[in-house]
């Protein structure tokens, strides 16, 4: 079985993110990047699959700037056996990410395809979704466990009230969530072979994909100013504050 992993080049998760001047946006310039940490995990679950001998070959694809081969090295480093970017300076939003996905996954035909549930980002938290949605495939977000059984596929769900376990046709689409694995680092030597896997570019237009922006950005702000505790001397006290002062009893 054939597995396409998608990851995404985001501000590293241990960096604070600054909102421009302008109020526009983030800031990009001169701030690491990574790979999203929800793609981490869906590499991670490739790989145990190919260990596990349930998977033969890992493709991870990327949508974005030149810059965004780093994140596809750090998965071949991981243990991807190739991959694929396709190359846009646009702003992709969800939609165009799953066409695009689309595309390749009829070309590559793969029997599974795994995704972050959501990028840290955007938060978007809807490309999986929406991908299903396109290609007619059966679905199991938020992934905690994966089980591949032959031609069906076992996913046990994060939901509100605990756990979901759905059972899948093969081929399918899964998110996954932060309990799935604990992704591995890269080792040196593999880091170094990662330099000579195969790394394919390609366009939003071979795939039949025009990348358009249909939502507007009207305003970015820092979030507000959390104040200070106070310690409280009683009971009667902490009750009073909650009463008149937080206004929340």
């Amino acid at each position: 079985m054939k597995v396409l992993v998608a990851v995404k080049r985001v501000i590293d998760a241990n960096v604070k993110p600054r909102v421009k001047a302008d109020g526009s946006g983030v800031e990009l310039a001169n701030v690491k990047m990574a790979m999203n940490p929800f793609d981490e995990i869906a590499v991670e679950e490739a790989i145990r699959l190919k260990e596990a001998g349930k998977a033969d070959e890992i493709v991870a694809v990327s949508v974005g700037p030149e810059k965004a081969q780093e994140t596809l090295r750090t998965a071949l480093a991981m243990g991807a056996d190739r991959a694929i970017l396709v190359k846009t300076d646009e702003t992709v939003e969800p939609l165009d990410v799953a066409k695009i996905l689309k595309g390749i996954a009829e070309e590559e035909k793969p029997g599974l395809v795994i995704l972050g549930k959501q990028a840290i980002d955007d938060d978007a938290n809807q490309t999986g979704q929406m991908l299903a949605a396109l290609l007619g495939w059966a679905q199991g977000t938020f992934a905690s466990k994966v089980e591949v059984g032959g031609e069906t596929l076992t996913v046990t769900r994060e939901v509100d009230g605990g756990l979901q376990v759905v059972e899948l046709k093969l081929p399918a689409i899964v998110t996954t969530d932060l309990r799935l694995n604990q992704p591995r680092y890269a080792s040196l030597p593999n880091i170094m072979k990662a330099k000579k896997k195969p790394l394919d570019e390609k366009s939003p237009a071979d795939y039949g994909v025009t990348v358009k922006t249909r939502l507007k950005v009207l305003k970015t702000e820092e979030p507000a100013s959390r104040k200070a505790g106070v310690k409280v001397a009683s009971v009667a006290e902490l009750v009073d504050k909650l009463k008149n002062e937080a206004g929340v009893l």
